[in-house]
């Protein structure tokens, strides 16, 4: 096919299949919900997009069966005009998880899969291979701010790296040769139901490597690997325990240091993470691990891993708080599930010591917050002032009763305020701040811009 058009084409995960395919010659369409930054990028690199869900915003070139394929995204709801269109009329419509499996059945794929922990780590992956004589092409659901894509493409090398979405059991499509488990906490529970299926997803998973492959998973996971004969199953983690793990960690003047432990012997010391933030031991763990599988040397380990900056909105330092005295510090983070937030915010009291911590916490999905409500209030309490819009509801229609409430209530920090999101940006303007942070896997994001702009005038 030489005509592609996509259902949800603005998501950050079908962007850069958008992406590639513009770069390989075909022709490209698609619709989204709302325009972006990132469409806005897409459109100049010359997709044609439309962000109204009528049949009749459908390109006239794009109508015919025999020459255009259908890839959708499992956040677009069955309902939207657009996509029952293809389906009426005969088109070839797949998910853009079954496209990457395409893809990965003819690449050495190195896919991460994950809870939480695969954007970085599938990101570190690609910026140390980019920069080695392996290359990669990569797939990833972050913007790596080395490149400002999510995308890097590199046709002669025979490695991929593809971040595995559990969402939908969309990663059962894929084919790896070197799989990373990074974490299995409870998600997607309108999906999988409970805790025992969601854990089978990834024993299914573990399952697709190819034999001669590699599975590189955390230690301390409820899940059981279901692996071919041939294939290694390695364990890793940031502190003392796994095939791979780090030794001799120190903290200080904003950097993390330590030395990588691994198989046979394997010591690589004066490891610097890019991004000096906590978690990131665990994931310049995984990465390092992967990379060497893939054949990198120690000393193209330690350049990738010491020159990333980080994917957007996974930790991403807006404001560091240096231009004066008393500056506030602006911190965005992605973070989306009670672990994934209480982990952000220790990490912000460990490098910024005794100052007031203000969090912003957007909740992402009627489901999610019914089903982890008092998780988040826990991580939340962390914080010393939390402040709560409503919630981002995504695909899902409101739950009765399911509220931010159900979170804000509960949290025990000394300071905690409802605001609707239509509001908050005249809340910050009237509020002092030492350190603000924004979570959540919403919209967020749309508003930094602005919060930006108003901490620049303090």
């Amino acid at each position: 096919m030489n005509k592609i058009y996509f259902v949800g084409a603005g998501g950050i995960g079908m962007a850069n299949l958008v992406r590639y395919f513009l770069k390989h010659g075909a022709a490209v369409a698609g619709y989204d919900r709302t325009p972006s930054a990132l469409t806005s990028e897409l459109e100049k690199e010359g997709a044609v997009l439309t962000f109204s869900d009528s049949r009749t915003e459908i390109p006239e070139s794009f109508r015919d069966p025999e020459e255009t394929l259908v890839v959708y995204t499992p956040a677009v709801p069955e309902s939207n005009d657009i996509l029952s269109y293809f389906r009426e009329n005969g088109f070839e419509v797949v998910k853009r998880a079954a496209l990457l499996g395409k893809i990965t059945e003819s690449t050495d794929a190195i896919c991460v899969a994950g809870s939480h922990g695969k954007t970085t780590t599938s990101s570190m992956i690609a910026n140390i291979l980019r920069n080695a004589d392996a290359g990669c092409t990569a797939f990833l659901g972050g913007i790596l701010r080395n490149t400002g894509s999510n995308l890097v493409l590199d046709e002669q090398s025979r490695f991929s790296v593809i971040e595995a979405d559990e969402y939908d059991r969309s990663f059962h499509h894929l084919h790896p040769h070197i799989a990373i488990i990074t974490s299995t906490d409870p998600d997607h529970l309108d999906i999988y139901g409970d805790e025992k299926h969601y854990l089978e997803a990834f024993s299914i998973f573990t399952s697709l490597i190819r034999p001669g492959g590699t599975l590189i998973t955390h230690t301390g996971l409820k899940y059981r690997p279901d692996v071919k004969e041939g294939v290694c199953v390695q364990t890793y983690s940031g502190g003392a325990e796994g095939d791979w793990h780090a030794e001799d960690i120190t903290f200080g003047e904003g950097r993390i240091t330590f030395t990588l432990i691994g198989p046979d012997g394997l010591r690589i010391e004066g490891i610097r993470p890019g991004v000096p933030v906590e978690i990131n031991i665990d994931n310049a763990v995984a990465a390092a691990a992967a990379a060497l599988t893939a054949g990198a040397t120690p000393e193209e380990v330690k350049a990738g891993l010491a020159s990333f900056m980080g994917a957007k909105r996974r930790f991403e330092i807006w404001r560091d708080g240096s231009n004066h005295a008393g500056a506030p510090v602006l911190i965005d983070d992605y973070a989306h599930s009670p672990n994934e937030v209480k982990n952000s915010i220790r990490s912000v009291k460990k490098l910024y010591p005794g100052k007031k911590l203000t969090v912003i916490f957007q909740p992402h999905l009627y489901t999610r917050t019914r089903d982890f409500a008092p998780d988040f209030a826990e991580a939340l309490s962390e914080a010393d002032c939390v402040i709560m819009p409503e919630i981002y509801p995504a695909r899902e229609l409101p739950i009765p009763g399911v509220t931010s409430h159900m979170i804000l209530d509960s949290v025990k920090s000394s300071e905690k305020i409802y605001c609707e999101r239509k509001d908050l940006l005249n809340l910050i303007k009237n509020s002092n701040f030492e350190i603000l942070m924004t979570l959540g896997a919403a919209d967020i994001d749309r508003l930094l811009p602005d919060i930006n702009e108003i901490l620049s005038r303090r």
